[in-house]
């Protein structure tokens, strides 16, 4: 999620641990760095210098315990400023009246649309009932598209086609009052950029329905242009909270970091994946420890549980510390993984797993596919002896799978590293990830 940040931070930090005492050159260096590291990641600037500033001086102020490495207690202070600044606690949603009203803004390409249908989706599995609102007059798709996911987690959909946004919006929500629906959800229109009609067209809408919620939606990719963006819309509208898309990617962390700061908003949930249920709560604690690349085991751990037979866990816990990981169980757990969300996010979620391991290991969804084949090529004996898959057994996996020999010979590497993961995972403490053994600290 924040490949580039991440990767950053777990530099500092490798720096930072050894430290025997904490001095005012080793504070100005590391904040120097982190000062850097922010910019790059387009952090407003504002904000990257209030961050740095409270570091500092909270490191300059702090009183070493003797428990604790003075190294440890400064990685602790950064990690407490990133909190506050991304918002200390989850915010929830306010659903009070009957029923209660979303209201969605933003720009257009931001995932409005899809956004509305994660929204209800989520709070249609938490018991509630929801009625989505088609009221991006303007863009066609929009509407076909709303009523698409509509019909995809069975949440109806009202809409009139073509006219008065305000009347569609009034009407839907009247429509929602007859069903005795719990939620109404209103997907406004978007624009490729703020402009005065748009910003017009949405504050009458508010003014009329006077909305539980003013949620605005922000391109996670788009850093300091997102954070820019919001501060325009709620300068027009009383903003209750920002939801942050697109974060499945290469995320620089600019926005996640600046936008709260800016507006005074918080974050309230952040799309982890194009999939309806990839609309997750935004725990600023999570987050900052997964920015800092300590890993998010408790998100990881709630997924899973959903997922994973406790059956299979306990036969593949055992194979961890046996060490008798073959390709056959890789195969499993790629599948396990899959099914989790994209395996890229969800290997990001494991403490010290940092992203050049990753970058190594080339794993996408498509090669999750690809895999599959390569090993269902191979014998019962070389899924669980891959040393003996010489030369001539490689051309035999190649035409048996159609895949080249190079991504048969990329296989057996990734496949050696992810043992080397495996193995250490099977001595890690703490937390217990059902199917994957048990997780905590590296000793």
């Amino acid at each position: 999620m924040f490949g580039y940040v991440t990767e950053r931070f777990e530099s500092i930090f490798r720096r930072v641990r050894g430290l025997g005492k904490i001095t005012d050159k080793n504070i100005n260096d590391t904040v120097r760095e982190i000062r850097r590291v922010l910019l790059d990641a387009d952090v407003n600037f504002t904000v990257a210098k209030d961050f740095i500033k409270n570091v500092q001086e909270k490191a300059q102020g702090t009183k070493v315990t003797k428990s604790v490495k003075p190294g440890q207690q400064f990685i602790k202070i950064i990690r407490d400023e990133l909190v506050d600044s991304l918002g200390a606690d989850p915010v929830d949603l306010k659903l009070g009246k009957k029923p209660a009203v979303i209201l969605l803004a933003g720009l257009q390409g931001s995932g409005k649309t899809t956004t509305a249908g994660k929204l209800a989706y989520r709070l249609k599995k938490a018991g509630k009932s929801v009625l989505m609102v088609a009221a991006d007059v303007y863009r066609p798709a929009a509407i076909e598209q709303l009523i698409t996911i509509g019909k995809q987690i069975d949440s109806p959909v009202y809409d009139e086609g073509t006219g008065d946004p305000l009347a569609i919006c009034k009407n839907g929500i009247d429509e929602a009052r007859s069903l005795k629906m719990n939620v109404v959800i209103l997907d406004t229109a978007g624009r490729l950029h703020v402009d005065g009609e748009m910003m017009d067209e949405v504050q009458a809408i508010s003014d009329e329905v006077k909305p539980e919620e003013i949620l605005f939606i922000a391109d996670g990719m788009m850093g300091q242009d997102a954070v820019n963006s919001a501060q325009a819309f709620h300068e027009a509208l009383p903003l209750s909270g920002i939801i942050l898309t697109k974060m499945d990617g290469d995320a620089r962390g600019g926005a996640a970091m600046s936008i709260r700061s800016v507006t005074g908003c918080p974050i309230k949930f952040i799309g982890t994946s194009e999939k309806l249920d990839g609309l997750d709560v935004f725990d600023p604690k999570r987050i900052a420890d997964r920015i800092l690349g300590f890993g998010d085991m408790v998100s990881l751990v709630e997924k899973a549980q959903d997922i994973v037979d406790e059956e299979d866990a306990k036969k593949f816990q055992d194979k961890l510390v046996k060490n008798t990981f073959d390709l056959d169980d890789f195969q499993a757990q790629l599948r396990q993984l899959k099914k989790m969300g994209s395996i890229n996010q969800i290997m990001g979620m494991m403490p010290g797993m940092n992203s050049k391991v990753f970058k190594q290991l080339n794993m996408d969804d498509r090669q999750v596919l690809w895999t599959e084949a390569i090993i269902n090529s191979m014998t019962p004996s070389e899924r669980k002896r891959p040393e003996l898959i010489d030369g001539s057994r490689r051309l035999r996996i190649s035409k048996g799978s159609g895949r080249p020999v190079q991504e048969i010979n990329a296989l057996l590497k990734q496949f050696s590293e992810m043992k080397k993961m495996m193995k250490k995972m099977g001595k890690m403490k703490k937390i217990t990830l059902p199917g994957m053994g048990s997780f905590g600290s590296l000793n």
